[in-house]
């Protein structure tokens, strides 16, 4: 009787640690939320993500981004990447394009003829600086007067990038999501202009809003899977996160973040 009464304590036991570890299991989840949108980010290169590329019917912008495609330079350039990189997608053939020599060693020049130009015309992700108001030593921090405080202002704001797109002859169309902005609304514009060709889109948002690790970032759309209802961002900065789709929840949810005066947003990029 001694042995029936331990192994039925035992069994009370047992059961009584799981309820009680199960009851724990909600409050565990909450703690864990982030993960969910984690779980969102499909990477590009994996079986799905190609498989969301393969029956998109909004990816005519993909071949041409991804042939001028290069990654950023430095942690401040999202912005000049994300512009040079849409700019020769939309300009790459025109005539008179910049020439950057900033990369050129005077060693380089030794044995090239004085009449020959090894530069390439394209634009650059130093070279497209130049035209925009903000300085290139304001992008690496130098303080600046915004709404009467000196400050350092790192990098790009989505306006601010806007200005430097249309100094290097771009046309453009901004649009700031704004905390009420509708989801349906922006998904459609961005998803439209993946159906267009010849115009591209630039998305500035918050890396730790959409799940990843980090503060704003720039770069643009290469895709949209309605299936799935997701966009596939072409991350510039391959060396903190791989190109991914992100659903649209997510991309909004991360644009819809405050930077500096105002909301992140979006910039619809086309030629003149």
């Amino acid at each position: 009787m001694s042995n029936s009464k331990s192994a039925i304590t035992l069994i009370v036991r047992i059961a009584t640690a799981f309820l009680l570890a199960t009851a724990q299991l909600p409050a565990l989840a909450r703690d864990d939320a982030p993960a969910s949108v984690v779980q969102e980010l499909v990477p590009f290169a994996s079986d799905e993500g190609l498989a969301r590329l393969a029956r998109s019917n909004a990816k005519v912008d993909f071949p041409m981004l991804s042939n001028q495609f290069e990654p950023q330079s430095n942690g401040a350039f999202c912005g000049p990447t994300s512009a040079a990189i849409v700019l020769n997608a939309a300009r790459g053939r025109d005539a008179g394009l910049p020439r950057d020599r900033s990369r050129l060693a005077a060693g380089d020049l030794k044995y090239i003829p004085s009449n020959f130009d090894p530069t390439i015309a394209r634009f650059t992700q130093d070279n497209v600086i130049a035209k925009g108001q903000k300085t290139r030593a304001q992008v690496f921090g130098e303080p600046v007067t915004i709404n009467g405080k000196r400050i350092q202002d790192f990098g790009y704001q989505v306006r601010q990038l806007d200005e430097m797109l249309r100094a290097n002859g771009a046309s453009t169309r901004l649009t700031i999501v704004g905390d009420e902005a509708d989801e349906q609304t922006v998904r459609f514009e961005l998803a439209e202009n993946l159906k267009r060709r010849g115009d591209y889109v630039i998305v500035s948002y918050k890396r730790d809003a959409v799940g990843q690790h980090g503060g704003g970032h720039l770069s643009p759309l290469g895709a949209y899977d309605e299936a799935s209802d997701s966009f596939l961002v072409l991350d510039v900065n391959p060396a903190s996160a791989g190109w991914v789709w992100m659903s649209a929840a997510t991309l909004v949810n991360g644009m819809r973040t405050f930077d500096t005066v105002e909301n992140r947003g979006y910039i619809q990029v086309h030629a003149p």
